[in-house]
């Protein structure tokens, strides 16, 4: 079922740890559900650890990639200094979707935290696992597949414990 409104999701965090990647992913499994998917980026000074920051947009119809300030339905952080820089991003309703949801002892492999946390996203979000996990796998290399669908599986089984805002 798709949404009557566009959905915001802005996703931060520093460079390396796969901001941009997650967004790709995002948009492809949005993609593939049918949604009108638009997206930015801001690369800042990642190559030397600065902030990174994605904003993807979908729905039935989307006209710009720009999620505007206070506008963000989710906030998805990879980073916990980037929370308080992207809090103003945030809707007052929005929810905030940030590591401290996941036990990371049970990742294997901790440059999968980003797919990890989409799995927390997905629990959220009107888009079926299947077209998930299908855009998982067609966004990275086949050698990572293994993780990385594990990771988003820990993220999946993390909503649970958590309150969801429905």
């Amino acid at each position: 079922m798709m949404p009557d409104s566009v959905i915001n999701v802005v996703l931060a965090g520093i460079g390396g740890q796969g901001v941009l990647k997650a967004s790709d992913i995002l948009s492809d499994a949005a993609f593939r559900a049918g949604y009108d998917v638009k997206k930015s980026e801001i690369h800042g000074m990642s190559q030397r650890g600065g902030s990174v920051s994605s904003d993807v947009r979908f729905g039935p119809e989307v006209f710009s990639p720009m999620v505007p300030p206070g506008c963000a339905d989710f906030l998805v952080v990879l980073e916990e200094t980037q929370v308080e820089p992207n809090r103003h991003r945030l809707h007052p309703e929005g929810v905030l979707i940030e590591l401290s949801f996941l036990d990371k002892a049970k990742i294997s492999n901790r440059k999968s935290l980003n797919v990890a946390l989409l799995g927390v996203l997905s629990g959220y979000l009107d888009i079926e696992i299947s077209f998930w996990l299908e855009a998982i796998r067609a966004g990275l290399p086949e050698n990572l597949h293994e993780v990385n669908l594990t990771s988003f599986e820990i993220g999946r089984q993390a909503i649970g414990s958590m309150t969801r805002a429905d």
